[in-house]
């Protein structure tokens, strides 16, 4: 999306509620769907509530493909599922509001959520959303013939998006659970040799299969996973926050990000994916008066656990604030 000649316009054509919380958008690109992979996500341009600090006023949010590129290529069109989130950074309220014949701006597809098709297994783990990168991933391997099994957690059992599909993909080889916990510890150990896991969650589940997959040894490379970085061990609460070398005090909302606050004070701090994943927009931690929720997979559980780094595009404080060094110095 930093590429201004990437953004198209594309049109809403279909609608379809998914689960109470979940709505599948269908979206006709002007220039035609490019190919994508499975795992790939669309950056859409979304209206932001306080300027960016590029003084644009849109914030980019991105959203997991569904499907596979045929039949993408087939419809001329592309397909994500959004998660009303309350409270949110604000992109799902205004996905949620659109209609058929409305209009966005789109980028390409990328895919930062590979993996590799050459694995003798493959187990896909889901909870929640985060189904929605999966969804293409266990039809392809499904297609492909290898061995695949699939466990889907979600709160219960009319929030299980996509249980059709899947279900015409992988029969008995999807596991669903609702309002239960995946044992993750017996999913892993019944893997063969050189087996592959990807898991999309929330953090509570990424933290769960990160730990599961380290006490079973195997190497670190054969797990995938991806956040939608706006979920953590805490209830989203405002919070205060100071920037120790700039003389700023800002207050956060539960439903933006310090990032957001940051752009809005035209206050340049390095940033990329926006959802954790990077590290690019951590700072150095001064004082915390509160209990910080460290929603980014980029930091280990040590620097978590000695909150030596804060990264300001997802994560927050519950019951008081935090005093950061952004690490600018006046020439």
């Amino acid at each position: 999306m930093h590429d201004d000649t990437s953004r198209q316009t594309a049109t809403v054509r279909h609608l379809r509620d998914l689960t109470p919380s979940v709505r599948e958008l269908e979206l006709v690109p002007a220039r035609g769907v490019r190919r994508w992979t499975p795992g790939s996500h669309l950056p859409v341009r979304l209206p932001a509530r306080l300027p960016a600090a590029d003084g644009t006023g849109w914030l980019s949010r991105h959203y997991s493909l569904v499907g596979s590129a045929r039949e993408s290529a087939d419809r001329g069109a592309y397909r994500i599922a959004v998660k009303r989130m309350e409270p949110g950074r604000g992109g799902s309220r205004h996905l949620w509001s659109l209609a058929v014949g409305d209009t966005i701006e789109i980028g390409e597809p990328a895919n930062h959520f590979e993996v590799s098709t050459l694995a003798p297994h493959h187990l896909l783990v889901a909870g929640g959303i985060g189904v929605t990168p999966l969804v293409s991933l266990a039809q392809a391997l499904a297609e492909r013939g290898g061995p695949v099994r699939m466990c889907y957690a979600a709160r219960s059992e009319d929030e299980f998006a996509y249980r059709d599909e899947l279900t015409a993909a992988l029969g008995e080889r999807l596991c669903l659970y609702a309002g239960e916990r995946i044992d993750l510890d017996a999913e892993i150990a019944a893997l063969p040799h050189g087996a592959q896991m990807a898991v999309c969650g929330p953090l509570v589940l990424l933290d769960a299969a990160r730990e599961a997959w380290a006490r079973s040894g195997r190497p670190a490379a054969d797990l995938r996973f991806e956040t939608f970085g706006n979920t953590g061990r805490h209830p989203a609460e405002p919070f205060w926050a100071e920037l120790a070398d700039r003389g700023l005090r800002v207050e956060v909302p539960a439903d933006r990000s310090l990032l957001d606050l940051l752009d809005g004070e035209q206050i340049a701090a390095l940033s990329d994916c926006r959802r954790g994943e990077c590290g690019l927009c951590a700072m150095r931690i001064v004082r915390c008066e509160g209990v910080v929720d460290h929603r980014d997979v980029f930091l280990s559980a040590r620097q978590k656990a000695a909150n030596e780094s804060f990264c300001v595009c997802v994560s927050r404080v519950s019951g008081g604030g935090i005093v950061l060094d952004s690490a600018y110095r006046p020439d």
